[in-house]
C-alpha cells in the first residue's frame, strides 16, 4: 500500500497503546511504541519515523513538552505528529497546531476517520520528503555548476556575472603578467601518443594551478603548452609582481621533475619552459555568451608574450618595469639589449632567484 510507513504510538495507557498498535498494523503500518515523553524522544533519535501519534496528558513529560522538543529539534521536526487526546477542547487543539502538529484526533476513536487522517498525514510527509530530495538534488547541481564556472572565471566575475552583469570590461593600472611554454614541446607532441601528451600536460598544469591558488594569481588560460598567469586583477594587490616572482621560481623548479622520453637525436632529459613576465597597465573582460572566457588585453600582455618567446630554455626573462619592482628582494642577471618583435631594441633581464 502506498500510505503504508513507520509509526511512532506515544501513550501512558496500555490499553490505548494496543489498541492502536492493532489497528495499524492491520492497515499495513509498522509499529512502536512508547509509553511516555522521554521514551518517545530517545525512540525518535534512534531511527527515521514517518509518523508519530501523541498522546496529550502524560505524566512527567506531557504530549504539548513532547511536540515542543520534537518541532525544535532540526533532525526531527520533518515527521508529522498526530495528537490524540480525550480533551474535546479547542483551546487545547489550537495550542497543538501552534506548535506543528499535523493534526489533532478525540478518543474514542473513529476507524474511518483515523485511518483517513494517518494517510493523508504520510501523504504529506512523502511529498514533503519527495520535494526535500528535488531541493537537495537541485543544489547539488547547482554546487557543480558553480564550480564549472570558477574553473573557467575568477570568483568575483562569476559573481558579478551572476547578479546579472551583462558586461564585463574592467581596466587594471597596474598588474604583473606572465607567459610560460614548454621548449621543444612540437618534437614532444609528435613523439607522444595523443593520451600520453594529453596526460602529461594535465599533470604539469595540475601542479602550476596549485602554484596559482597557492600565491593567490589568477589563471587566464592555457593555449596548448602555453600558461598565461596575472596578478592584481581581479582584485588590486601591492605584491603583484612578487607573487608571480615566486611562482615563476617554483614553476622552474617544478617543471624539472617532469622527463620527457628520448626524442630524436636527443636522450631522455627532464622538461624546461621559457618564462616571461612584464608589468603594467591591462584591460580584462568576459567574451562570449556560451563558451565564454576571461581575458587580458593590452601592450603589457603583449610585450609578456614577446618576453617568452624572445626568451632561452629554461631562463625566466623580465623587462625592466618589473625588474624596478622586484631587484631589492631577488636576484638577476641582466641579458642587455635585444631586439624584441613589434618592440624594437629593449634592456631585459632574467630572474635568477630569491634574494
Amino acid at each position: 500500500m502506498a500510505d503504508q510507513g513507520l509509526v511512532l504510538i506515544v501513550d501512558d495507557n496500555e490499553m490505548n497503546r494496543d489498541l492502536l498498535s492493532r489497528r495499524l498494523t492491520k492497515q499495513g503500518h509498522s509499529i512502536v511504541l512508547a509509553e511516555d515523553g522521554l521514551q518517545a524522544l530517545a525512540t525518535l533519535r534512534q531511527q527515521p519515523f514517518d509518523l508519530v501519534l501523541l498522546d496529550v496528558m502524560m505524566p512527567g513529560m506531557n504530549g504539548y513538552q513532547v511536540l515542543e522538543h520534537v518541532k525544535s529539534d532540526a533532525t526531527l521536526r520533518h515527521i508529522p505528529v498526530i495528537m490524540i487526546s480525550a480533551l474535546d477542547d479547542i483551546d487545547s487543539v489550537v495550542r497543538c497546531i501552534e506548535l506543528g502538529a499535523e493534526d489533532y484526533l478525540f478518543k474514542p476513536f473513529n476507524p474511518t476517520l483515523l485511518k483517513a487522517r494517518i494517510g493523508a498525514s504520510l501523504e504529506k510527509k512523502r511529498l514533503r520528503d519527495q520535494e526535500q530530495a528535488f531541493l537537495k538534488q537541485i543544489q547539488t547541481e547547482q554546487e557543480k555548476s558553480e564550480r564549472l564556472l570558477l574553473n573557467i572565471l575568477p570568483k568575483l566575475i562569476a559573481d558579478r556575472l551572476k547578479k546579472g552583469e551583462k558586461t564585463i570590461a574592467d581596466s587594471f593600472a597596474e598588474v604583473t603578467v606572465l607567459f610560460a611554454d614548454i621548449v621543444s614541446f612540437t618534437e614532444l607532441s609528435a613523439a607522444l601518443s595523443s593520451t600520453e601528451l594529453v596526460e602529461l600536460l594535465n599533470q604539469i598544469f595540475s601542479t602550476f594551478d596549485r602554484l596559482v591558488d597557492q600565491y593567490g594569481l589568477e589563471k587566464i588560460k592555457t593555449i596548448g603548452d602555453a600558461y598565461l598567469v596575472v596578478g592584481g586583477l581581479p582584485t588590486a594587490r601591492s605584491d603583484h609582481a612578487e607573487a608571480v616572482a615566486e611562482l615563476a621560481l617554483d614553476m622552474q623548479k617544478e617543471i624539472a621533475r617532469f622527463t620527457v622520453p628520448p626524442l630524436p637525436r636527443q636522450p631522455e632529459q627532464p622538461l624546461m619552459m621559457r618564462m616571461g613576465i612584464n608589468t603594467g597597465s591591462v584591460r580584462a573582460g568576459v567574451i562570449g555568451t556560451t563558451k565564454f572566457t576571461y581575458d587580458l588585453w593590452g601592450d603589457t600582455v603583449n610585450t609578456a608574450s614577446r618576453m617568452e618567446s624572445h626568451g632561452l630554455p629554461g631562463r625566466i626573462q623580465v623587462t625592466a618595469q618589473t625588474y624596478e619592482l622586484l631587484k631589492h628582494k631577488y636576484a638577476f642577471e641582466q641579458r642587455g639589449a635585444i631586439e624584441v618583435k613589434g618592440k624594437g631594441e629593449m634592456v631585459t633581464y632574467f630572474l635568477t632567484g630569491r634574494l
